[in-house]
């Protein structure tokens, strides 16, 4: 296995499949982790942002270098990481890339409908809360139509940060907004997040969440999705889960200052009693010298 750093080779020298770094780190290394967590390399080239071509290209070179390994079960294909690729991307974590904590589940992107355009046939009619809306997919995702908007209800995106699952939701809601609009004719307006959970996971939430839930007025930590999650149920709550680094290192700061205080401490009251013992050597040998003279 070639380094990713120095080589641009990915895989071994025999397999003769050779991609750039670039090309590594933004399409190959995220398509692995979407297959990692489950996804088909359709569905997974889709969120990452990858057409379907070049989504089968990669996931073709990355069955050569054995990276990617296809089943076939009940005649179904399935795609799954081989043991090579897990290690891959083990090595990678918090290096090439930083650990992916955050999740965003239920996403409901709603595009206000400004024109009609043609009417859906394939979709099928839902009866919802004193009203009906027409339900269906398009490039794969569900995609729920009102009289007011489109709605496109996106997958479950992982990333770094909530600033990367919000655009990536964004980014993914927004090609299928262009196909709606460019297969049905309507015209819609800018999207905006109606429905969502931001989650994040991390080994404490995995441990508690395996055996019971706790809940707070502000957080929240069970096993939904499989995983375990830690969710931010108020506003000030991921203000203080994202101020928690910096409070972290202040603190750090602070107990070396003060273990440096103590040392001085230390020194200072081993000096005292220092000068304590010499003085009472000093009175005792005095004494010694009267009582020897009378």
């Amino acid at each position: 296995m070639g380094k990713l750093s120095g080589s641009k080779n990915v895989c071994s020298s025999k397999s003769r499949v050779k991609f750039d770094t670039r090309t590594v780190r933004t399409w190959v290394l995220p398509l692995l982790m979407r297959i990692g967590v489950g996804d088909y390399p359709t569905k997974a080239g889709r969120i990452i942002g990858l057409s379907r071509q070049h989504t089968w290209y990669y996931v073709r070179k990355l069955e050569e270098c054995r990276l990617v390994r296809r089943e076939k079960r009940s005649n179904v294909v399935f795609y799954e990481l081989t043991e090579e690729s897990k290690n891959l991307l083990t090595l990678c974590e918090g290096t090439i890339f930083p650990a992916r904590l955050y999740r965003f589940d239920k996403c409901q992107v709603a595009y206000e409908i400004i024109a009609e355009g043609l009417v859906p046939e394939n979709f099928r009619k839902v009866e919802m809360t004193n009203w009906t809306a027409l339900l269906g997919t398009e490039l794969g995702v569900r995609v729920r139509k009102t009289t007011r908007s489109w709605i496109v209800h996106v997958e479950v995106i992982r990333g770094r940060n909530p600033i990367e699952v919000t655009n990536l939701a964004m980014n993914l809601a927004n090609r299928v907004r262009d196909a709606l609009v460019s297969k049905y004719g309507c015209v819609l307006g800018d999207g905006r997040v109606v429905a969502g959970e931001m989650a994040v996971e991390d080994p404490v939430a995995s441990l508690f969440g395996r055996y019971f839930t706790v809940r707070t007025d502000k957080r929240k930590i069970d096993h939904s999705w499989s995983v375990g999650e830690l969710e931010h149920l108020q506003r000030d709550a991921v203000i203080e889960y994202l101020q928690m680094p910096e409070r972290v290192r202040n603190i750090e700061l602070q107990v070396g200052a003060l273990r440096g205080e103590l040392s001085k401490l230390t020194m200072a009251l081993s000096k005292t009693e220092n000068l304590k013992n010499v003085d009472a050597s000093t009175e005792s040998k005095s004494q010694i010298d009267r009582d020897y003279v009378s």
